[in-house]
């Protein structure tokens, strides 16, 4: 599956016991509709992403950048500490391609693991 949002805030790495890293960030995608109505309906969804192919890629995820990812989505639910139910989508991420945020776009390939840069100076023309 593809997702296409901004990052919420910045991706942060963390090391588990194992000594393996996985980068957490958030990302929310925005959906406009018109309802019986005629009303423009704005919804948006957040997902709380996993990469664990990489941790270099963190640097590169900071807060607004605009991401499209790959991966599977897993749901969740729980209860606060004041009782209430909560739920949440997390996606587990293969591949992550930016978008925007100047004159290069960065792929990283699940399958590879490496991390493939183009800048318009590499253009053959």
């Amino acid at each position: 599956m593809n997702i296409i949002g901004r990052l919420t805030k910045n991706a942060e790495v963390r090391t588990l016991s194992n000594e393996k890293q996985v980068v957490n960030f958030s990302v929310a995608t925005n959906e406009s509709y018109k309802n019986k109505q005629g009303e423009r309906i704005e919804q948006t969804t957040y997902f709380d992403c996993a990469y664990w192919i990489s941790a270099n890629v963190a640097s590169l995820l900071t807060k607004g950048t605009l991401v499209e990812l790959t991966g599977r989505i897993s749901t969740r639910a729980w209860i606060g500490k004041n009782g209430e139910a909560h739920s949440g989508l997390n996606f587990h991420t293969s591949q992550i391609k930016l978008h925007g945020g100047g004159k290069k776009t960065e792929t990283v390939q699940a399958t590879t693991g490496t991390n493939n840069n183009k800048t318009e100076d590499d253009l053959p023309f």
